[in-house]
């Protein structure tokens, strides 16, 4: 039995890669016939990952029937505003229960959904459904770097299922119950990360980096404590570990979108400059809507989505953000405590 990977970007290689290292028989399904015929071929990904030797355990298709006969496991690795449409496309291939693994960060536009629930939407309870989520750029997964992730799902044998299958002494995966906290973690840091991008293209520092990326931590945690999440999770891979790699690292697609923002250039020509999809953008809508939904303050996330929707002026946004009444660390302990000073 093989296992399918749905997307031919760098993501989708990459666990390709990693799963054919483990000698697993891997079917990579590209939407371009151009570049499954490139990979079939020359062994390497030019445009996501070049320099990256694919295996010959993986086999490169653009015909998805192919690419789903007789596979045990399917992993999803398009960008997660396509991610409804694959999954309607592919609900009348899969036949019998098989397990999902999700790889897309993001929430759903206009549904403000998480991807688990798009995906069960389509496919109903049949399958398992589980997220795969963390620090890990796709770049160092494929050149065997040691990476820590974290896969999550409602039914814990799935998720343990899916652990067993990507555990390698270079990929460390840990399994976790808080479904919520860590598909929201994988969203939003996305957003903070755009904002980090744009900190650095206005050239400030450390300083505000790492203000942004803690206050961000603590609107991410208190959006996803409202909604069923745990607090903890956002201390682990999926949360701050998943927001450091994506906030400081070139790596980074959302960082490197903010940065071209903070030096000026518009949201279309800065996503154009990165050549490849930036999740950040349509998430920070999502989270705003979400948010607003919720009843949730989260004033980086408000700034965020007025530079970027409403051309706000980015270094107004920093002046907004920098003068707000002012409050306590940790608003909700304060509230709630009888520690007097």
């Amino acid at each position: 039995m093989s296992i399918t990977v749905i997307g031919g970007g760098s993501w989708g290689t990459a666990l390709g890669v990693l799963l054919a290292k483990k000698g697993l028989e891997v079917k990579l399904w590209s939407r371009r016939s151009e570049l499954a015929g490139e990979i079939n071929g020359a062994r390497e990904n030019q445009r996501y990952l070049p320099g990256v030797v694919i295996p010959a355990g993986i086999t490169a298709s653009a015909d998805l029937e192919e690419a789903l006969a007789g596979t045990r496991a399917v992993v999803l690795g398009v960008p997660s505003h396509g991610l409804r449409e694959m999954v309607q496309t592919i609900a009348p291939l899969m036949g019998d229960s098989r397990l999902i693994v999700n790889t897309a960060k993001g929430l759903e536009e206009g549904s403000f959904l998480r991807l688990s629930q798009v995906i069960e939407e389509e496919l109903g309870e049949k399958h398992r459904v589980v997220a795969l989520s963390g620090p890990s750029h796709a770049e160092e997964v494929a050149r065997d770097i040691p990476t820590a992730i974290v896969v999550a799902g409602r039914n814990r044998q799935a998720a343990e299922e899916a652990q067993d299958l990507f555990m390698t002494p270079k990929f460390r995966v840990y399994t976790n119950p808080d479904l919520v906290g860590v598909e929201l973690g994988g969203a939003l840091k996305n957003v903070i990360a755009l904002c980090c991008g744009v900190s650095d293209g206005l050239g400030f520092g450390d300083n505000t980096k790492a203000a942004l990326m803690t206050r961000g931590l603590a609107e991410i945690t208190r959006l996803g404590v409202e909604m069923g999440a745990q607090a903890l999770t956002f201390a682990g891979l999926a949360g701050v570990g998943d927001l450091i790699v994506t906030c400081t690292s070139m790596h980074s697609r959302n960082r490197r979108a903010g940065i071209e923002i903070g030096k000026g250039k518009t949201v279309e020509e800065a996503m154009a400059s990165v050549q490849m999809v930036v999740e950040g953008v349509r998430t920070t809508k999502a989270a705003r809507g979400l948010a607003q939904g919720q009843g949730i303050e989260m004033p980086i996330i408000e700034q965020a989505y007025r530079v970027l929707f409403e051309g706000a002026n980015p270094k107004e946004a920093v002046v907004k953000l920098m003068t707000r009444g002012k409050t306590h660390e940790m608003e909700e302990v304060a509230l709630n405590s009888s520690t007097v000073w």
